[in-house]
């Protein structure tokens, strides 16, 4: 995936920077990373020796990224890199921010169930006007995100960034995209702790949101 990122990249622009956050894994990734850095030269490798959760994860990529625009997505192949493409192509001088949708998800019925339960939950309680709030396929203007202050460690920093961006009044485009049926392993997120974390995460923005809503 990181050579597919690259050689997509390189039809954008020559500066350019590829930025990869090994967040503790257990297998070999770290291994692979640095082998590849050795021969890529606009490649970071970021490493948590401690798990830092999804939200941990994109708070490091963010922070490190030195460009223009961020480009970010998930590293288990579900969506095709290429498509940043498409995602280029609908910037304009006032398009800050190029949000994604899938077409169609590819991932067991019960994964498919809670993903639109908890897209249209979320969507209703916080007034989001996004289709596909979860979609982590986004092409984004780093002002943007340096003028909101993310706090979510869980994967819940998806609906926290896209509420505060959406509090900015981000001028922005959705684009279709399309996913793949997972090919590696299996998904981190389906056990007890981690849907608990998430829930008590969105309880907590939740009622940030409101507080600040009423001043």
């Amino acid at each position: 995936m990181v050579l597919l990122a690259e050689q997509t990249v390189k039809k954008i622009t020559s500066n350019y920077e590829i930025i990869v956050v090994n967040d503790a894994s257990a297998d070999a990734s770290l291994q692979v990373l640095q082998l590849l850095k050795k021969k890529l030269k606009k490649l970071r490798v970021l490493n948590h020796k401690k798990n830092k959760g999804y939200g941990g994860t994109l708070k490091s990529g963010f922070k490190t990224a030195k460009k223009e625009w961020l480009f970010y997505t998930d590293g288990d192949f579900q969506y095709d890199v290429q498509e940043l493409l498409k995602l280029v192509k609908a910037v304009n001088k006032k398009t800050e921010l190029i949000q994604a949708y899938k077409i169609k998800r590819q991932d067991p019925w019960y994964r498919i169930l809670i993903g639109h339960l908890y897209n249209w939950f979320v969507k209703i309680i916080f007034s989001l006007p996004f289709k596909d709030i979860d979609c982590d396929f986004r092409l984004i203007k780093r002002k943007a995100i340096q003028k909101i202050k993310l706090d979510s460690d869980t994967g819940v920093i998806c609906v926290e960034m896209m509420l505060k961006l959406k509090e900015n009044k981000i001028n922005y485009k959705e684009i279709p995209v399309c996913h793949y049926p997972r090919q590696y392993q299996a998904s981190q997120f389906f056990n007890f702790k981690r849907i608990l974390d998430t829930g008590l995460a969105l309880i907590k923005l939740y009622w940030r949101f409101i507080k600040e809503k009423n001043g």
